[in-house]
């Protein structure tokens, strides 16, 4: 089966350099919940090295919590962080000559604007300002690929190592079974999206879903080993 996979990378962790050969996209920290611009640059031309597209992974401005909690900001302040994230990214990217292939958010921000229009609609309009031709990833029926629609082409994500509730957000990191470590159990995940449009919930319900792009976290602790084992399935 053919599809591809996209990891969350220059985020600190130990494994990208392990990681991106089996990978096809990469989203890279851009500054907000990690990075700066020697992180930013490195993970750039590992991507380069593996050709291996690559887009920016923005966030709330929140590297103490990595991103993964609502804080409160300002329209504007989040507006100017945001912008300022993605253009010294995209600027990055042309000082290696590498086009961004995509934007997609993390973390809290990221879950957010599946369900806050007002907050989708903020972060559309950053886009537009940058004017920049880029492809949009974000989740199935979510608010933020809805709105999107017509002035973005919008990628559908869906998730090889994350457990879905019904409503197709995903499972809390604090129950055990959040998180899928075991590589012919995310792979049977993946075959059932693609093949069928899909999902088991963590309740054992059937949810309809599409996506065009599965991602990986580089946090997994099986990381390595899921990414080649699914690469090897989707070649």
């Amino acid at each position: 089966m053919k599809f591809n996979i996209n990891c969350d990378l220059g985020e600190g962790m130990t494994n990208d350099t392990e990681l991106m050969p089996y990978i096809h996209e990469c989203n890279i920290a851009c500054g907000g919940h990690f990075g700066d611009t020697h992180t930013i640059s490195s993970t750039l031309k590992l991507a380069i090295k593996h050709n291996v597209l690559v887009g920016a992974h923005p966030s709330f401005p929140d590297k103490k919590n990595f991103g993964r909690k609502i804080i409160s900001l300002s329209a504007d302040d989040l507006s100017e962080s945001l912008y300022n994230q993605i253009a010294n990214f995209n600027s990055l990217c042309s000082q290696f000559n590498v086009k961004m292939n995509h934007i997609k958010l993390h973390g809290a921000l990221y879950n957010l604007t599946c369900l806050d229009s007002r907050l989708a609609q903020l972060v559309l309009d950053v886009y537009l300002q940058l004017n920049i031709s880029v492809k949009l990833f974000a989740p199935y029926k979510s608010v933020l690929a809805q709105l999107a629609k017509g002035k973005f082409e919008v990628i559908y994500e869906a998730f090889i190592d994350r457990r879905y509730n019904q409503d197709l957000s995903l499972v809390s990191r604090s129950l055990k079974r959040a998180v899928i470590k075991n590589p012919e159990n995310a792979c049977n995940q993946v075959s059932s999206i693609i093949n069928k449009g899909l999902v088991t919930s963590i309740d054992g319900n059937k949810v309809a879903i599409k996506a065009d792009t599965f991602c990986l976290h580089s946090d997994n602790p099986q990381a390595i080993q899921l990414a080649q084992y699914l690469y090897r399935k989707c070649q």
